[in-house]
């Protein structure tokens, strides 16, 4: 689902920002409807997922608290289980978990894909082959059978365990985009300047090529953070999500093991299901209308 612009030394959605003043970047931000709606409905997931909890209290949302098996009405809102668990209680909760195990997956794809893309892309040489290794055999390890192995030999899992494997193993792909960038702008006048000044290798990095490529990797943290879901919905489906706590996987997962579709008890498995696609399909129209504000190219008239 990636809408990154091309990943090629020369690729001008990626480096078009440099010479864009913010003030102009907001000024078509504001005015884009695909990443109003897209920032709008995450925004809108997340408070729910943060604030649903909390109004509901401390209780388990696991716990049986009502009917069995019961429609939506006016005291379950999306009424309950089989087991007369609240399916509203399970999917504010799991929309957190989600949520949660999107930022920690993301963010540490997002630090590991940097760190080694950088380096790699600046330095070039014998680090630059290196680097390039490793991120090869990553990138031809199939990462869902190392983190289905993963979590079958687990005896605990957490959400910050399965989002801390998940961003071992999906950095890859964006490490090669960032080297790819880097090694356009390791050539530019400023960065030259900064080198006879003196400035090292980190320094230059993080003070000189960063800065010129933030729009591009807010971007990439977008996909990593949307891919992170996807995967960790699936390991859930399949039952080997978090053994503590809900998720909306894990809700996906309860309701196909305990027949909800043959039963007609549509209000278990459709809030879960339409929780993820609307969250990472709004991340991608997000996604989307960055690519529009930062590309004067694809800005629409």
């Amino acid at each position: 689902m990636s809408t990154l612009p091309d990943p090629a030394p020369d690729a001008p959605s990626a480096v078009a920002p440099v010479a864009e003043p913010g003030r102009e970047s907001l000024h078509y931000a504001v005015r884009n409807p695909k990443l109003i709606i897209g920032v709008s409905l995450v925004a809108i997931l997340l408070a729910v997922g943060v604030i649903g909890p909390v109004l509901l209290g401390d209780g388990n949302p696991n716990e049986y608290v009502g009917p069995q098996a019961a429609a939506p009405d006016g005291t379950y809102w999306m009424g309950t289980t089989t087991f007369g668990q609240d399916v509203y209680a399970q999917f504010v909760h799991g929309l957190r978990a989600t949520f949660l195990v999107g930022v920690v997956g993301g963010a540490i794809a997002a630090v590991i894909a940097m760190l080694v893309g950088f380096l790699a892309g600046y330095r070039g040489g014998v680090t630059d082959e290196i680097l390039n290794m490793l991120t090869n055999v990553v990138l031809v390890i199939p990462a869902l059978a190392v983190l289905l192995i993963i979590n079958a030999y687990m005896g605990v899992r957490s959400v910050a365990v399965q989002g801390l494997f998940i961003g071992l193993t999906s950095w890859s792909w964006a490490a090669r985009a960032i080297r790819a960038q880097t090694f356009s702008l390791r050539t530019r006048e400023f960065v030259d300047l900064a080198r006879l000044s003196g400035s090292g290798t980190w320094r230059i990095v993080f003070r000189e090529i960063a800065p010129n490529m933030s729009s591009y990797l807010f971007m990439m943290f977008i996909l990593l953070f949307g891919g992170s879901i996807l995967i960790a919905s699936s390991l859930d489906f399949i039952g080997l999500g978090p053994t503590e706590g809900v998720s909306l996987g894990l809700m996906l997962q309860s309701a196909q093991q305990w027949s909800a579709l043959q039963l007609g008890m549509w209000w278990w498995f459709v809030p879960p299901g339409a929780g993820i696609t609307a969250i990472v399909g709004a991340l991608y129209v997000a996604n989307v209308g960055l690519d529009e504000v930062f590309n004067p190219k694809l800005r629409e008239s």
